[in-house]
């Protein structure tokens, strides 16, 4: 018997157990999930799985993610890693001229759609490592989309806060908005425009949607707004095999996708806190939660300054990791008092993440977003085609290497964690929301390679998000007396609600000798399924 590194007890307040089964699939929607799960019961692998969830996705949890979303994946084929790029690029007309004078990208409408990614990760994923038709894939998405599926509540809520930012613009309302309003948690919800939509894609493998006749009405509804896109922009995209970059973490390896992504970021603060002692702060304590905190900040600062398309970047991925800098990086910490090393404001929230793994041994990490929750708030009529705002990742600063420019990748927030251990899987993680994803992937890994907690309950536990300057977003569920002191510290702490989806929704499955666990953590709809 193979002792596992972590214990079995749950310490936080939660109404999750994990699922340990030798096939599984974990998301944030249960309908999805188990659409997921069908794909595997039909004899299809992992990667069928996680394609037929993420379209099922963009049907059942629209206030997150949609058929006009940018992906990226990290891939254990049962012998090594793979790490996908699904993110669009900028219209070619996209010039530094078409945005000066503006303090910020539009994050809104027309002038915030990049190129959509998400439908190409599909058809890769599927081609080169499926075994299932693709057309299947689509089956419990078109039917959930033509036949109608409850809201949950959670979407309810998130669909709810987002209708009056979100009503005025073009095609949002008559797509989103049946009766004039958001649909409440348990009431039905059709969009069969989707369902044709999601057929046309299946049947063309994707063509259709980048240079056939559903990307003209993309190109068309955008520049009937405003916008420059055109179906030559559509048509250009391809979506990027790359390697994984890493840091090893107390013999684990944590691996990200490399920039255009914030993934680095977590590797950066993970590399700082390899110098220190973790284990000698006692799990949630003030000392515990600050060196973190000061940590992911230097990361950050670093991060905002450097990261953009890896082909703008003007330093490399590796001096950023380099083990002699993170070591001096992280004597700037200052154990008593916390500092403002001056990182930029980080954006809005609107991610999915899921995550499977089969018998075969293989698992796949996979995140997909429209950015912001709807996303830009574009809906093409008679589609049901919600495209995202990542060209809000750009900046309008002369010279910075994130600038706005044509054909470029944006910085992106999304990114999909993957574990190892002398080579080999031990876990396919996320943790989705913004700039709190880098900040999860670190606190996860921390949790799990220090504190020695199992995986439900390191997704479980309560969390910290950095916000601005000194200011700290903070969940409930630590001692009274830890908000006490790191106050005393300079720490400006702001108290969430309840069922906050800032924190992040962490979906999780981790190798075990002859199977997995699998988890989805409370502050979602979510569902890990199995068997």
């Amino acid at each position: 018997m193979t002792t596992l590194p972590f214990d079995w007890q749950f310490p936080y307040p939660s109404q999750r157990m994990p699922v340990l089964a030798r096939n599984c699939v974990a998301t944030s929607q249960p309908l999805a999930a188990q659409a997921g799960l069908r794909m595997m019961l039909k004899g299809g692998n992992a990667v069928d799985a996680i394609v037929a969830t993420a379209i099922a996705l963009t049907v059942l949890e629209p206030t997150s993610n949609g058929i006009g979303s940018d992906a990226f994946a990290i891939l254990w084929d049962g012998k090594q890693l793979h790490g996908l790029n699904a993110s669009g690029r900028s219209p070619a007309d996209w010039t530094p001229q078409r945005f000066a004078g503006m303090p910020d990208m539009p994050k809104l409408g027309p002038d915030s759609v990049t190129v959509p990614g998400a439908v190409s990760a599909w058809r890769a994923l599927s081609e080169r490592f499926g075994k299932l038709p693709f057309p299947d894939l689509f089956e419990p998405a078109i039917k959930y989309a033509r036949d109608g599926y409850l809201v949950s509540p959670t979407i309810a809520r998130l669909w709810a806060g987002q209708i009056d930012v979100l009503k005025a613009q073009p095609g949002f309302a008559e797509a989103f908005m049946p009766n004039g309003r958001a649909p409440a948690a348990g009431e039905k919800f059709c969009f069969p425009d989707q369902a044709n939509t999601l057929a046309r894609i299946a049947e063309t493998k994707g063509e259709a949607f980048y240079k056939g006749d559903l990307a003209e009405k993309i190109a068309a509804h955008i520049r009937a707004h405003g916008g420059v896109m055109t179906v030559a922009d559509l048509a250009a995209h391809q979506c990027d095999w790359v390697d994984t970059i890493s840091i090893d973490y107390r013999g684990y390896r944590l691996h990200e996708i490399p920039p255009n992504g914030q993934g680095i970021g977590a590797l950066m603060s993970l590399g700082m806190l390899g110098n220190l002692d973790m284990r000698g702060y006692a799990v949630d304590s003030p000392d515990y939660l600050h060196v973190q905190i000061e940590a992911m900040k230097l990361a950050f600062g670093d991060l905002y300054h450097y990261v953009s398309d890896r082909a703008s970047m003007r330093v490399r991925p590796q001096d950023l990791l380099d083990p002699a800098y993170l070591a001096e990086r992280v004597k700037k910490i200052d154990m008593q008092r916390a500092l403002d090393p001056g990182h930029g404001l980080p954006p809005g929230a609107g991610t999915v993440y899921l995550t499977a793994a089969d018998e075969s041994g293989m698992m796949v990490s996979y995140i997909q977003s429209n950015f912001t929750g709807f996303g830009s708030g574009v809906v093409v009529p008679g589609t049901g085609i919600s495209l995202h705002g990542r060209g809000a990742g750009f900046v309008t600063t002369a010279g910075h290497a994130n600038q706005v420019a044509p054909n470029k990748r944006p910085f992106h927030t999304i990114i999909p964690a993957f574990v190892t251990r002398d080579g080999q899987p031990v876990m396919s993680y996320g943790v989705m929301a913004s700039s709190m994803q880098a900040q999860g992937h670190s606190q996860v890994m921390v949790r799990y390679a220090d504190v020695g907690q199992n995986p439900q309950a390191a997704i479980d536990a309560p969390r910290w998000r950095i916000d601005t300057g000194l200011k700290v977003a903070i969940e409930r569920g630590f001692k009274p007396e830890v908000y006490e002191e790191l106050t005393r510290r300079g720490h400006q702490l702001l108290l969430a609600e309840r069922m906050s989806t800032n924190f992040g929704r962490a979906q999780l499955i981790h190798r075990l000798q002859d199977g997995y666990l699998a988890a989805s953590e409370w502050r979602t709809d979510g569902q890990a399924v199995g068997f």
